[in-house]
């Protein structure tokens, strides 16, 4: 079956749009196109349909519903393209697709110390449009306990190792692999071992405790800086001395300021004028005597309301963190922090807007992303500089920075035509001329066929697809513990803040390396204590909990001796996936979205990996998700075409491309449709098989 449409053809439910007008950023990458010499002619601007996929995969990562598609062609073709980006960019799952990116770049991970507190914290800053400038700074200089003290989680994710932290500091925030210069001077690059050391130095002070009594892990400061020169095995221990830290990257010089600051002066002095003009009118009588009233009321419980105070009194106000508590701050990495996010720091806007390019388009202005240097130059620097400008006079808006990608005919341009030879293809791709073939991330593969497969919610009746199931149990042979005990345990889902490989093991079966391990970033945020409280993250009660506990402590009885029975359980089979961007954090070796290319993030540049492997193709073959995603309920929008007076096996085809591919299906694919339907031995059993192969197809999982 032929699933990949041509620029020629026009498989869609509407009609294409208009042209995209050519954004500042484009006039941009044309000019530096024609002074390069580039005389290839780009690809045109892909129509509504294909925009409509790649768009909400980019921005909330998963493919668009039916009713979402139908919205869309409802739409004036005139600027309904710039209105569907503000739509998703104010969707809530933004904030949980960009946490992915940003947990990719930060490498957060849920089972380093602090880890889901800091996701949880990330998350938030995305979800409330927290600056960039600002989520970086608290994480660089933010000391405090583990999950307590969120921001903290950062440098306690590395153990507070100095050496290690520089490294982290330089390559992730700025893009520059100043760590080669650790053991000697940077092969390719400017930067000298010295400048390695003296970045080490702002993270020389910085101590990571464990109370042996509680067990709990802070970040604090000590007045001894553990940053030697010359480094150790160089000269006498005698001639080692704490050395001062310097910051090793030059900041842009000006002889006038520049426009971009400037701009984002003013942003800055707007949002300090919105804040102020609350307190600015004087309050009325009626406002007097309420709160007059409210304070009398509040004098008896104990609670006062906050005193009046100037916007900046509250700004210094809000500088002191009481859930930090005893931990000393630290000065030296504040310093740095200052340094790192300062304005005239071109390193460190230039390298986050790099991957939020390579992340919207599939390719970075610089690649690797994260190594910047003076051989390994952009490739179009111009469009770098401009995106990067943007950013800064935005306030460090990510939602503006992926907007301007995303409205520009650079990103929406097609793929390069498959006739193509290789080298003219890659010429045209970096040329930014058509755009590189992307196949979805984990994340957003596993939303997509869980969105396609309407499992988010149950789509079978209640009793509407009961079975039974055969089980071979191990009970004591003295009758404690009946089957049917250790049954309804077994039945049972597993706790969110069960471990990964602890869950799989419940849950029996590979199976479980599709299922969610949810992070509750609500609860995460809220605990008070030095762990996250798992009351408000499990999915089992308290009785339930210990009757597990229970049971694995008698099954743990070395002196028991037990008997294999079999025993038959009813359930009913209808299951309901969580989204992949709310789960543990990087998955467990072996899950869904480990296969398809998440990154462990335990190593510094641990980049995903897109290559294709046998394992993905069997997962999507034979995985449940993808199974169940098949299978037809009875409350899902294509049942009514599949049994009932309205039962039409054309509209049935025509459907399931619609939710699956976001597109009409042609006539010949419309024939082969009905063919395979007819082939099995139930109408839902031949539209599963139509979906199964359509969930399976390169069209489902590459951008189109």
């Amino acid at each position: 079956m032929r699933l990949f449409a041509s620029w020629g053809l026009a498989l869609v439910i509407f009609g294409f749009a208009l042209p995209v007008s050519a954004t500042e950023l484009d006039r941009i990458v044309d000019g530096e196109n024609k002074a390069a010499g580039i005389k290839l002619a780009a690809a045109p601007v892909v129509g509504d349909h294909v925009f409509l996929r790649r768009i909400y995969v980019d921005l909330i990562g998963r493919i668009p519903t039916v009713a979402e598609v139908q919205e869309f062609a409802s739409w004036p073709e005139q600027g309904r393209r710039e209105k569907l980006v503000d739509k998703l960019i104010a969707d809530e799952r933004f904030a949980d697709r960009w946490t992915i990116f940003y947990a990719d770049m930060l490498r957060l991970r849920s089972n380093a110390t602090g880890g889901p507190a800091l996701i949880a914290y990330v998350h938030n800053a995305v979800k409330t449009g927290m600056p960039y400038d600002e989520m970086c700074r608290r994480l660089i200089y933010t000391n405090g306990k583990a999950n307590r003290v969120p921001e903290a989680g950062f440098i306690l994710g590395d153990d507070a190792d100095p050496l290690a932290m520089a490294s982290i500091t330089s390559q992730v925030f700025m893009g520059v692999r100043i760590g080669c210069a650790q053991c000697h001077d940077h092969p390719f690059d400017v930067w000298k071992r010295r400048d390695f050391y003296d970045m080490a130095a702002y993270f020389g002070k910085t101590r990571r405790y464990e109370s042996q009594l509680t067990r709990v892990i802070y970040a604090t400061e000590a007045d001894q800086n553990t940053i030697l020169w010359p480094p150790e095995g160089e000269g006498a221990d005698a001639d080692r001395k704490p050395i001062p830290p310097k910051f090793p990257f030059g900041m842009s010089a000006f002889e006038e300021q520049p426009q971009y600051i400037a701009r984002l002066e003013n942003v800055r002095k707007a949002k300090e004028e919105a804040k102020a003009k609350p307190l600015a009118k004087g309050p009325s009588v009626d406002d007097l005597l309420n709160d007059t009233a409210d304070k009398v009321a509040k004098t008896a419980t104990g609670k006062l309301p906050e005193a009046g105070v100037t916007a900046e009194a509250k700004a210094d106000i809000r500088k002191i963190d009481p859930s930090a508590g005893g931990y000393k701050s630290s000065e030296l990495r504040e310093q740095l922090a200052k340094q790192v996010t300062d304005p005239r720091n071109r390193y460190f806007s230039r390298a986050l807007v790099n991957r939020v390019w390579k992340t919207l388009v599939g390719r970075g202005f610089v690649e690797p992303v994260d190594d910047f240097r003076a051989d390994n130059l952009a490739a179009h620097p111009l469009a770098l500089d401009y995106l990067a400008d943007e950013f800064v006079a935005s306030d460090y808006d990510l939602r503006n920075v992926v907007k301007l990608v995303v409205v520009s005919e650079a990103y929406q341009r097609d793929h390069a035509p498959e006739a193509l030879e290789e080298p003219t293809r890659q010429e045209m791709e970096v040329a930014l001329l058509a755009t590189p073939m992307r196949r979805m991330i984990a994340e957003s593969l596993y939303d997509s066929v869980v969105t396609a497969g309407h499992l988010f919610e149950p789509k079978h009746s209640p009793g509407k697809n009961t079975k039974v199931l055969t089980e071979i149990v191990r009970v004591p042979k003295s009758g404690a513990g009946k089957p049917t005990e250790l049954l309804a345990i077994a039945g049972k889902p597993a706790m969110k803040g069960m471990q990964g490989k602890e869950k799989m093991a419940s849950a029996g079966g590979s199976y479980a390396l599709e299922e969610a391990i949810e992070l509750d970033f609500t609860a995460l945020l809220k605990a008070s204590d030095d762990e996250p409280e798992v009351d408000e993250m499990k999915v089992i009660s308290k009785e339930e909990l210990e009757a597990q506990r229970m049971t694995q402590e008698r099954m743990m009885r070395t002196k028991m001796e037990y008997v294999e029975q079999t025993v038959t359980r009813t359930i009913d089979d209808n299951p309901v996936f969580n989204t992949s961007l709310r789960m543990q954090s990087p998955a467990p070796e072996g899950h869904f979205l480990r296969v398809f290319g998440q990154p462990n993030r335990n190593d510094l540049g641990d980049l995903r990996d897109d290559s294709a492997s046998m394992r993905q193709a069997l997962m999507m073959l034979n995985g449940r998700v993808s199974h169940e995603a098949a299978r037809v309920g009875d409350l899902e929008p294509i049942a009514k075409f599949v049994n009932g007076k309205d039962a039409n096996p054309d509209e049935a085809v025509k459907f399931a491309y619609l939710e699956i591919l976001t597109r009409k299906p042609s006539a010949e694919e419309i024939k082969e449709g009905k063919e395979i339907i007819a082939a099995a031995t139930s109408t839902p059993d031949g539209v599963a098989d139509l979906r199964w192969i359509l969930l399976n197809c390169n069209e489902f999982r590459f951008l189109p």
